[in-house]
């Protein structure tokens, strides 16, 4: 009786394994169907019917997938996020000193941004038009625990408030890539630009002072 349990019970996690890999499936095609439709005629002229139809499934499947079309901005940013960490941690970025870690992981966000500048132009407007791309703390966070690591290991003051400079590095993070993306050819160097807005947060402003 045992050994049947047992082997129903690996043939039903099996059969929800296979159900969990055919949804992922299905919603990662969903979204790459919509980002394409975005890229190619604009966010607001793209309908969940143009979505559902284009991936070839029911205007349900989308909604059961993505309530709403906002849900597409916002997976883009989570997708983005995530693949910048996980090059970060193939390179054990977490060990670099606080300046070269931020540095490190602002250069890999504009990297992916200037590959597809295209996309980025689109889908970053949207964001900021429709989604919640200045409420989402989602990338402060990231860069508040790189600022705290380096506290702990003594690199920056201990009266650094680590979350509020991580909401001024992404608010100059976001700044410039709204900017970047509103004229074409670029206006400036992204990189260059987030750089040195990097440098005048490390480094400050005034003179032979105190802060």
């Amino acid at each position: 009786m045992k050994i049947r349990d047992e082997a129903a019970a690996s043939e039903g996690a099996a059969a929800v394994g296979r159900q969990e890999r055919r949804r992922r499936k299905l919603h990662d095609q969903l979204y790459e169907t919509a980002v394409d439709l975005f890229v190619a005629q604009g966010f607001e002229a793209t309908s969940m019917e143009q979505i559902a139809e284009a991936a070839d499934v029911a205007r349900a499947t989308v909604f059961n997938h993505f309530s709403q079309k906002v849900g597409f901005l916002e997976e883009w940013g989570v997708r983005r996020r995530a693949l910048v960490n996980e090059i970060l941690g193939s390179q054990h970025a977490e060990d670099l000193p606080v300046g070269d870690g931020l540095r490190r992981y602002l250069k890999e966000m504009v990297d992916l941004n200037v590959v597809s500048r295209a996309e980025t132009t689109v889908l970053m407007d949207a964001s900021a038009r429709y989604g919640r791309l200045l409420q989402d703390p989602s990338l402060e966070i990231e860069l508040s625990r790189i600022v705290e690591q380096g506290q702990q290991r003594g690199e920056i003051r201990a009266d650094v408030d680590c979350d509020q400079a991580g909401q001024l590095l992404a608010a100059c993070y976001f700044t410039a890539i709204l900017r970047w993306i509103r004229e074409e050819p670029a206006p400036f160097d992204l990189h260059q630009r987030l750089t040195g807005a990097l440098d005048i947060v490390l480094l400050g402003l005034l003179v032979g002072e105190a802060v």
